[in-house]
């Protein structure tokens, strides 16, 4: 990722509201930086500026779990071989997680800037990481120290291995790929015209890296530039290949993500979002289907082959569980928290707490939901009142120490709804 960290601070502070769902998935408060999807395709893990990282039912299109450690934004993530996970951050650190757990099982230290992106072996055995403090490190995940690669002059913002395990690729903000032997051989540095943000490689060894220009190079596996796709006058932050190395797609910083067929060296498809930065995009197991995160902290899905967006979640839908309030104004204006909240006992905990009961509950005393330390030293009991105090003036306002995603409703009207709208739908 190429734009300076104060930018990126920035970001944090873009004045983002409540409002009807456009997409499938929604429960960050702030940008979505990075997606990876499952070998089985039925789940997600998504990382935020919000500092957060979410495991998602992408079957249920729900959330699962809020993966709640870090102390700057999440900008990269991965599924392990053995079905955990990896989270990496701003602040240096590289967390793998057993879904369901609320802690960590280790955390991988060592860099001393934020961590850019990861990358898993062919082999499942190690974990590649990029940083801005202009290294890339692999961790055995068996345990042991990492191997150090370190020649990049600047920030290094994308990594990936090749698919016979043999080579690493790396993309830095130098305007340099290098392509690092893991065995014998030399270092392989290739110039490019323009600082890259990011890298993936096809099953046949082939590169593809983007970053301030706006376009796409394929590189062979020796970095011979082979062809270029301009996608965007503005730069590309994201890319993903698919599984059998088809298609590409590049997410741009104007919000719209480019969808390339590899063969003819061709822009198929342009997917166009709200017109706000894409930082991330991945694919399916099935090579079509595209999952894409932005700004906008919404996770849409999308049919690569015709540009459209699928799945939308309606009102009134079998599997909507707010079907039976259609046309109540509330509804729509929880329809923003229904990711991370349910509301009947019978449903539970999801990433956040059940809503169930909530009137007249004091904060942070539901059992068996793992709030955070600082909630449990307030005085607040929910009422009304307070629940809309809570989205006047924003949960870091209101509830300190909170890992709650920043969230407010400007409109009395729409907070008096939503209200409104609990008394009802969460009474016992």
């Amino acid at each position: 990722m190429t734009l300076p960290r104060r930018l990126l601070a920035a970001c944090l502070l873009l004045p983002l509201m409540l409002g009807a769902a456009q997409a499938q998935l929604r429960g960050h408060g702030g940008p979505v930086r990075a997606l990876a999807i499952s070998p089985d395709g039925k789940q997600a893990v998504s990382g935020s500026f919000d500092t957060s990282g979410i495991r998602w039912s992408l079957t249920r299109n729900n959330a699962e779990q809020v993966l709640r450690f870090h102390d700057g934004a999440v900008n990269a993530v991965a599924w392990l071989a053995d079905g955990r996970l990896a989270t990496a951050s701003e602040d240096g650190r590289v967390a793998l997680w057993t879904p369901g757990r609320a802690q960590p099982d280790r955390v991988l230290e060592g860099h001393t800037a934020p961590v850019a992106a990861l990358a898993l072996s062919p082999d499942g055995k190690t974990l590649a990481s990029a940083s801005w403090d202009r290294s890339i490190r692999l961790w055995p995940l068996a345990g042991g120290a990492p191997r150090v690669l370190e020649g990049h002059a600047m920030n290094v913002n994308g990594v990936a291995f090749t698919g016979d395990g043999k080579a690493l690729v790396s993309a830095g903000y130098d305007a340099t790929l290098r392509i690092w032997p893991l065995g014998e051989g030399s270092l392989l540095v290739r110039n490019m015209p323009t600082a890259l943000n990011t890298v993936a490689i096809a099953p046949d060894g082939e590169i593809a890296a983007a970053g301030g220009d706006g376009k796409v190079y394929l590189l062979s596996p020796q970095g011979e530039v082979l062809a270029e796709v301009q996608v965007a006058p503005t730069p590309v932050i994201g890319i993903a290949m698919s599984a059998d190395g088809k298609l590409i797609a590049a997410a741009g910083i104007r919000g719209s993500v480019g969808v390339i067929d590899r063969a003819s060296r061709k822009l198929t498809q342009t997917l166009v979002g709200p017109g706000l930065p894409v930082w991330s995009v991945a694919f399916f197991p099935d090579n079509k289907t595209l999952l894409t995160g932005g700004t906008d902290r919404m996770i849409r899905r999308w049919n690569a082959a015709t540009g459209e967006p699928i799945d939308s979640v309606v009102v009134g839908a079998p599997q909507d569980a707010l079907a039976a309030y259609g046309g109540d104004h509330g509804a729509k204006v929880f329809r923003a928290c229904i990711a991370c909240h349910t509301l009947s006992p019978d449903e539970g905990n999801r990433a956040g707490p059940t809503l169930a009961g909530i009137f007249g509950r004091k904060i942070a005393t539901l059992p068996g939901y793992n709030f955070s330390p600082a909630l449990k030293k307030l005085d607040i009991v929910w009422t009304p009142e307070t629940v809309a105090k809570l989205f006047e003036v924003g949960p870091m306002a209101y509830t300190p120490g909170t890992k709650m995603p920043e969230q407010t409703i400007n409109s009395a009207e729409d907070r008096k709804a939503l209200v409104d709208f609990l008394a009802k739908a969460t009474a016992k």
